[in-house]
């Protein structure tokens, strides 16, 4: 079951694993998804296209902290 934050007016949404983004998130949202690499931060675009970093990070914190500070920088 996914959760979702508030940040800054952007909503991040933390997704289960048999979630997909689409589903979810529409533009302008944060989805953070666990993968078997890690933890992926993916911000959603027009028609539900994403963008991410090229690596994943090591935990949920890192991911939510980066999505956390990119909300910060998107409500200036």
């Amino acid at each position: 079951m996914s959760t979702v934050i508030h940040h800054r007016g952007i909503k991040i949404v933390t997704l289960a694993h048999d979630e997909r983004i689409v589903d979810h998130c529409r533009q302008g949202d944060i989805a953070i998804v666990r993968e078997e690499a890690g933890w992926w931060t993916y911000f959603v675009g027009a028609d539900g296209k994403t963008d991410g970093y090229d690596a994943p990070f090591d935990s949920y914190d890192k991911a939510l902290w980066t999505a956390k500070a990119a909300a910060e920088f998107s409500a200036e």
